[in-house]
Formats: structure tokens, C-alpha cells, sequence
């Protein structure tokens, strides 16, 4: 199996704080409700940045940084 991506469109927002607890910032930042929501085991990335009205390739861009950052120790 292929190690998992950040750009995976059907990756659960779970899976992507789970994987890369670095990526909360990025939620928290924007004031999404996401991280600890009951419906983020349902919804991903493309589902949230539809309801909070973001730029889907910005944010993912956002979340890539700070996961490259915190690989960095930075």
C-alpha cells in the first residue's frame, strides 16, 4: 500500500490530524471547528473547505507547510 498523501481527496479529516497532528494549527487558524468534531471522521479536507468558503489548494498548501515544518523540528 502507498504511504498516505495530503492531497488524497478521500482522506478523512481525522486521518489528516492523526497522521499529522501539525495540521490542527492550520484548521484552528482559520477558526474551523473541525478538530474534536464529531463529523470529522466523515467529512475530508474538500467537504471543509466547502463549508468554511477557503480555497481548497491554498489550505491544503497551508496544511503541507506546517506539516513540512514540523518534520523540520522547526
Amino acid at each position: 500500500m502507498a504511504p498516505t498523501q495530503i492531497d488524497d481527496p478521500d482522506l478523512s479529516i481525522v486521518a489528516v490530524l492523526d497522521r499529522w497532528p501539525a495540521a490542527a494549527w492550520v484548521f484552528l487558524r482559520h477558526r474551523m471547528l473541525c478538530v474534536g468534531c464529531a463529523v470529522a471522521p466523515f467529512h475530508t479536507i474538500s467537504d471543509a473547505c466547502l463549508e468554511y468558503g477557503l480555497s481548497e489548494s491554498v489550505f491544503r498548501a497551508e496544511i503541507a507547510r506546517a506539516i513540512g515544518a514540523a518534520a523540520q523540528g522547526e
